[in-house]
């Protein structure tokens, strides 16, 4: 293998795969980033078994077609101080396995490992296939993915579902503790389509994609359906899917509410942040306390309390201007929970449906009632 390309081009790629290398393994060849040369470009590939990227660079010219493993880490960081705008030459010695890297004043000997011994990427084909605007699937995504359960003791908590049903997508994500949902049209009619995707290959599709609403993202799956590959702009990303049943999560959302609140969206999550600073040290507990106008008042408007205590550090409250109907009610809710939901909405207003203090509440925003759902589970705390 011997090419060139620009130093910014390569750094970039790598940054690309650098997320999925595993900072530890007891195979060290994936401690690498696989580097071969496909159609006139170099691409590099991570792999951690459960999850790959791969992200194709433009060369500037390749002499000789070849494939190594370099260690990541080492090749990124170094990669990052050379210059902007230099050419980057890379050649590989097949019998020693290093690769002779120069740029402008600077050069390098790297050893790496055979690409031989690089674990295969699954090839994802056959199954269900579609295709999503870039956007959408980065909105989507983020507003869902932080819900899932962060480690593994449910695998399927571990995971988001993804949901196709002719033009209608829907993700939904939950941790026993909230659950959030998000419906979105498509542009064209899909096939049915119902799958379980990791969390983290999620996060990794909505940081990679961009905000241009020309691409397109092409998602495929395996006919048995263990498998999942996205695909968009330059970047690849093949990832293992869960199995078993997740929760049927349209029964754990309220079909009713006793209190339906509607304020500001900033308002709220400023003063969520706000109790939040105090609640810190009384397990992120947050109570809320929304109160329907007072019939001949001034103003007309209800309002909400929001409030936190901290036994060794103080209270704090805000009390905001809002829409009540209903009963007057009191709720507590995990403060970070209740800042998630709030900042994955993006309208002006927000709407809050309560049930009672010992019942889920819904978060939704103002006027979009079905496309955007968060769930959260009250807290318990003495009057």
């Amino acid at each position: 293998m011997k090419l060139e390309c620009l130093q910014e081009n390569l750094a970039e790629g790598l940054s690309v795969v650098g997320r999925v290398v595993p900072t530890k393994s007891t195979l060290p060849v994936l401690s690498n980033v696989l580097l071969s040369t496909r159609d006139a470009e170099l691409q590099l590939t991570a792999n951690n078994l459960e999850l790959s990227v791969a992200h194709r660079v433009t060369t500037t010219g390749i002499e000789r077609e070849g494939e190594i493993t370099l260690p990541a880490r080492l090749l990124a960081d170094y990669v990052a101080l050379l210059d902007h705008g230099q050419k980057v030459e890379l050649e590989l010695n097949p019998k020693t396995h290093k690769v002779h890297l120069a740029c402008g004043r600077y050069e390098a000997n790297i050893a790496g490992i055979d690409a031989e011994d690089f674990p295969p990427i699954p090839q994802v084909s056959g199954g269900p296939n579609f295709s999503i605007p870039a956007p959408t699937l980065k909105e989507t995504i983020s507003g869902v993915v932080f819900a899932a359960a962060p480690d593994d003791t449910r695998p399927v908590l571990a995971g988001a579902l993804l949901k196709l049903g002719g033009s209608e997508l829907t993700l939904a994500a939950a941790d026993g503790f909230r659950l959030a949902v998000r419906k979105v049209e498509l542009p064209s009619q899909g096939p049915e389509l119902t799958m379980i995707v990791p969390a983290r290959t999620l996060t990794e599709v909505a940081r990679l994609l961009s905000d241009d609403a020309d691409e397109q993202v092409s998602i495929n799956t395996t006919p048995n359906g263990n498998q999942v590959y996205f695909a968009f702009g330059k970047t690849e990303i093949t990832s293992r899917l869960i199995e078993g049943q997740f929760p049927d999560y349209e029964r754990i959302i309220p079909s009713d509410a006793k209190t339906r609140v509607k304020l500001s969206t900033t308002d709220f999550l400023r003063a969520t942040r706000a109790a939040a600073v105090f609640a810190r040290d009384n397990s992120n507990i947050v109570r809320l306390e929304c109160s329907p106008a007072v019939e001949g008042a001034l103003s007309g408007n209800g309002s909400v309390l929001v409030k936190s205590t901290s036994a060794e550090m103080g209270d704090n409250e805000g009390t905001l201007d809002a829409s009540v109907d209903g009963d007057d009610t009191q709720i507590a809710f995990n403060g970070r929970y209740l800042r998630d939901a709030l900042e994955a909405i993006d309208t002006p207003e927000v709407q809050l449906k309560i049930t009672g203090p010992s019942s889920p509440g819904v978060i939704e925003p103002a006027g979009e009632p079905n496309g955007y759902t968060h769930v959260i589970m009250p807290m318990h705390v003495a009057r």
